[in-house]
């Protein structure tokens, strides 16, 4: 068992964009990771993003940068800037209130932001996202986002986050300093072997780097191959999956994703019927067909 501290944000596209890797770790070595979310709290207030220069339209023309990565966007300016806080806070109130369903939350959140024109601190945006999440009652998740133990946890998140000085992905410059102490940028992760030692991946990486990481850690771990049916993958997933996460979890060892061939594949299975699909900003979500 490896531990994976996962320094994170709703609001960050580096963070979003590095979902097709960490789809791949989880199909290749499963359980033996487990995963702990670290919400950063990029920002509290939409001002901080205002004096940084930011406007909505240049953060939708800025999504063009990272959409040379695969994830869905869309790009239709959003009516006004926001801040991530009460996105992590969501996050939060569902770690404290149904443990099981933070990831798919914090999927869900990622969705809004970017493919949706929605803000991550409008209540009616996150409670909309949520719903979506089966088994979790949105209602009751928005309205604890300002609960003393919600903020309280949130804060500790915080707190952790913004322990980077001195660490490897400072010294990688991978590390950020916007609100006045040295932080993990998203989407850091740091990997912790039952033997206690720790090795750094701080920020975007590509899916070789955490794979030395792990290897280096752990050679008795079982790794599992590239999928050979985009089926499999699917149901391997709590969550729909976009294009390039099935075609990255299906690709061998610095490999190209075949986009043009996974998607093929399930185009084909959703017309069988053993496939669902949904648009989600310029892309797809698929999922396998419920029986």
């Amino acid at each position: 068992m490896i531990d994976v501290t996962h320094f994170t944000d709703p609001g960050c596209p580096w963070a979003y964009s590095a979902s097709p890797a960490h789809a791949t770790l989880r199909w290749r070595y499963g359980g033996q990771l487990r995963w702990t979310l670290v919400m950063i709290g990029l920002t509290e207030d939409a001002a901080q993003y205002a004096a940084r220069g930011y406007t909505p339209t240049r953060s939708a023309r800025g999504y063009e940068r990272f959409r040379r990565f695969g994830m869905p966007f869309q790009i239709t300016p959003k009516a006004r800037l926001s801040a991530t806080s009460p996105g992590c806070r969501a996050v939060v109130a569902v770690r404290l209130t149904a443990p099981p369903l933070e990831e798919v939350a914090l999927r869900a959140l990622q969705l809004a932001q970017f493919t949706t024109t929605g803000t991550l601190d409008d209540p009616d945006t996150l409670r909309s996202a949520l719903a979506a999440v089966d088994g979790l009652d949105a209602d009751a998740i928005v309205g604890r986002i300002d609960d003393p133990e919600v903020v309280a946890a949130y804060e500790t998140d915080r707190g952790r986050a913004r322990t980077a000085a001195g660490s490897p992905t400072e010294f990688q410059s991978r590390a950020a300093n916007t609100d006045g102490a040295v932080r993990y940028t998203a989407p850091s992760l740091i990997f912790e072997a039952s033997d206690r030692q720790r090795l750094e991946a701080g920020g975007f990486q590509p899916i070789e780097a955490y794979d030395v990481v792990i290897a280096n850690l752990d050679s008795t771990l079982e790794r599992r191959p590239p999928a050979d049916d985009p089926i499999d993958v699917l149901n391997a997933f709590p969550f729909a999956l976009t294009t390039v996460e099935v075609a990255a979890v299906m690709t061998e060892h610095l490999g190209v994703p075949d986009l043009a061939g996974v998607e093929a594949a399930l185009i084909t299975a959703t017309g069988e019927g053993r496939v669902t699909r949904r648009a989600a900003g310029d892309g797809s979500l698929w999922a396998p067909a419920q029986p």
